[in-house]
Parts: structure tokens; sequence; C-alpha cells
């Protein structure tokens, strides 16, 4: 029988013999752990934080954008031409069955301006129920009412970012803005979003009553005109149903025939958020592909020194069979040697992926997570390639002829 903790012993004893040899042969197997756990943290950073910002804009959400317009010959892209209506929401809210909720949106960049300070922010003009679609609330004040909508109040809501270059530590409710001259009360300050996935500001803004930025900032050319309208679905399988609908009842409502284009454009936020995932999932699988190339050459490393050991220690075998050890034995040495190579390997790459993953968190200021499948993958997969590559050398040593291996100089 195997004496299992004897040969740990010896096979200990023979790497501390050689320790530079030891250490670059176990640099391949550091490597390449190292790189797996790095290269699968920062591909489920990224996935998280797509995540994250697809969060911010809401949950179940279909945007359906104006048509594009035409100058010159070319088409300018959706939403340059306005082709949607106020009229268009409510029969969306009220004939699509998937739709849980629908909100008009119109949109424009302008000056804002307190006391001696101005701001270049986005302008949204929408109705209450735009919040809710977004999952957006207010830190301080209220938001604005049906009432507000149906009076054209002068009233707004500011995204943080406006409120900080405007009001700096200042509290700006009940304070007074002017855009384009006009004056507005501060009633609410929305809570911080962050970025959205193509990296834009969602804080950057003011949100008015639609009425009122139709009337007093737009100007008459976009009244009951909406260039954007965000659909809220009431569950996830609704999403598709409800893409269906919507793009059959605005075709109906716009007078579209069978032949002609749509002059309008529906967006699954979902499914582009999956996509997304779905690519970086692809990229990290890659990575790691390749980073496990070194985990390979590691191996290869171990297979070559265990082969110059076996040459080396070939008196050592001999003795050691003639007094007794059998094939088996020697195949065992051989194999544990291995093994415990890839194993000190192995923790040595875990403390380097995870040291080099904060580091790039820290410069790079990109989010990384290790998690306990990508060590463990790592980790068995290096056990693996030293069990693998320690075994053709521990076969031949274990095939030595004792006479003849005692005589080996």
């Amino acid at each position: 029988m195997i004496n299992i903790p004897s040969t740990v012993k010896i096979s200990l004893r023979a790497l501390m013999v050689n320790r530079m040899r030891s250490v670059l042969t176990m640099l391949g197997i550091i490597i390449g752990v190292a790189s797996v756990i790095t290269m699968m943290a920062v591909g489920t950073g990224a996935g998280r934080k797509i995540s994250e910002q697809m969060a911010t804009i809401g949950s179940n959400l279909l945007m359906v954008f104006s048509g594009a317009a035409t100058s010159g010959g070319q088409r300018m892209g959706a939403g340059t031409q306005p082709t949607l209506t106020v009229g268009d929401v409510e029969a969306i809210r009220r004939e699509c069955g998937a739709v849980e909720d629908a909100a008009p949106l119109v949109n424009s960049t302008m000056q804002v301006v307190y006391g001696n300070q101005n701001w270049s922010t986005i302008i949204i003009g929408t109705t209450p129920n735009m919040l809710d679609i977004r999952e957006w609330g207010v830190a301080a004040g209220r938001p604005f009412m049906e009432e507000d909508v149906r009076s054209a109040s002068k009233v707004c809501l500011l995204g943080q970012t406006v409120a900080d270059n405007l009001f700096g530590g200042m509290d700006p409710v009940g304070q007074t803005v002017r855009i384009k001259d006009v004056p507005f009360t501060v009633i609410g300050l929305l809570r911080k979003k962050g970025q959205n996935p193509s990296g834009q500001d969602q804080d950057d803004t003011i949100y008015l009553p639609i009425t009122t930025a139709q009337k007093r900032l737009f100007g008459s050319t976009l009244y009951n005109m909406v260039r954007i309208i965000f659909i809220k679905t009431r569950s996830f399988e609704d999403l598709e149903p409800a893409e269906r609908q919507v793009t059959e009842l605005l075709r109906q409502r716009h007078h579209i025939g069978p032949r002609q284009d749509d002059d309008f454009s529906v967006r699954n936020l979902t499914q582009i958020m999956q996509s997304a995932e779905q690519s970086v999932s692809i990229i990290t699988a890659l990575l790691s592909a390749i980073a496990s190339v070194s985990l390979l050459v590691g191996g290869i490393g171990i297979m070559n020194i265990m082969l110059v050991s076996v040459t080396e220690r070939t008196k050592e075998i001999g003795i050691r069979m003639a007094v007794g050890a059998k094939a088996a034995d020697i195949r065992f040495q051989f194999i544990i040697e291995a093994l415990l190579l890839s194993l000190i390997g192995g923790m040595g790459g875990i403390a380097i992926g995870a040291a080099g993953s904060a580091l790039i968190s820290v410069f790079a200021d990109w989010p990384t997570i290790i998690t306990a499948w990508s060590i463990l993958m790592a980790f068995g997969f290096s056990v693996a390639v030293g069990i693998f590559f320690g075994f053709y050398p521990a076969y031949k040593a274990s095939l030595l002829n004792p006479i003849e291996a005692l005589r080996y100089e």
C-alpha cells in the first residue's frame, strides 16, 4: 500500500533541493491562473456594469422613435422628423393589452440660468407617469402632477448634475431658474441616476410638463407632437407581444400601406441589454481561453522539468526499487511532485489574479468581480494540467530497470 504522507514529504524534499528550478517551473501555472482569473473578473465586471446601466433606464421598456427627416437626399436618423403624437400615446395605453403604461417625450438642449450661473443641459417635456415608467424618484421636493400638465405650469425638476452646477451645495427646491428667459420654479430634485449604456449623464437634464415645454419653449411647430414614446410592459414576457401590438397600431393610425416603410422605429431595450451581455460573455470566454494557453505552456514546462528530474534521479530510483519500492510507488511520487508544483502555482496564481483585478479596478476605474466559479475553474484546470503532464514522466520513471538504474552515472 502506498504511504501517502511519506511520499508527499519525499516529493517536497525533492522540490526544495532545486528551489529556483521549481519556482521557474511554477511560473507558467502562476501566470496562467492569474490571467484566467483576471480576465474573467474583468468580463464579469463589464457584464454587471452593463446590467446596472440598463437598469437605470428602467425595466421592461420599449422606446418608439419618430421617423427620419430627409435633407438633400440624405436621411438624418430616427427622431429627426416628428411623426408621433400625444394621441398615439393615449391609443397605445388604451388599445395595447401587453402595455402597462406609456409616456411621451419631447427634448431639446438649452441654456438654463440661475443668478450669475448658467448651464447648457437637456430639457425634457413629458407627463408625470414618465418617472414611474423609468423608475425614477425625487430626492427632494415633489414631482409635477397632471394639473401642472393641464395648466402648462412653469415648474421643473432638476437632475443632480444641473443642480450641482447651478446651485452648488444649496437646496434648489423653491428657487427660480430661467430657460429662454422664461422663469420656472424648481419643485423637485431628481434622484441620481448616473450614466446610461451609451455613456450619457442622465442627471444632466431638466424635466418639465410636456405642455409647458411645447407651448413656452419649443414653439408651436412641435405642439401635440412627440419625439419619443416610452412604453413599459406588464412583464418581461410581454415585451415582444407589446412590440407587435404597438407596431400594428401605429401603422394603422399613420395610414401606412402594406409595402410602405414605417415612419417610426421601435427598440426593445431589454433585447439590447441581453445582446450586449452576450457579447461581453463571448469576449470573456475568448480572453479566458487565450489566457488558458499559458496554463498549457506551464504544463509542458512541468513535464519537461519532470523528465529532466527522472534522468537526474535515475540512480535514486534504482536504489528505491532495489529496497522494495514498486513501479506504482515511483509513479505516484513523480505525479505527486507534478501535482505539488501545480497546486502551489495555482494558489500563487489566485493571489496574483486577485491583486491584478483589484489594481485594474483602482487604476482603470473599471469594475472587476472575482467569482468562486472563476477561482475553482482556474485552480481545477491547473491541478488537471499537473496530473496530465506529470503522468508521462512518472510512467517513464516506473519503467526503469533497477539494475540499469543503479549503474547509471
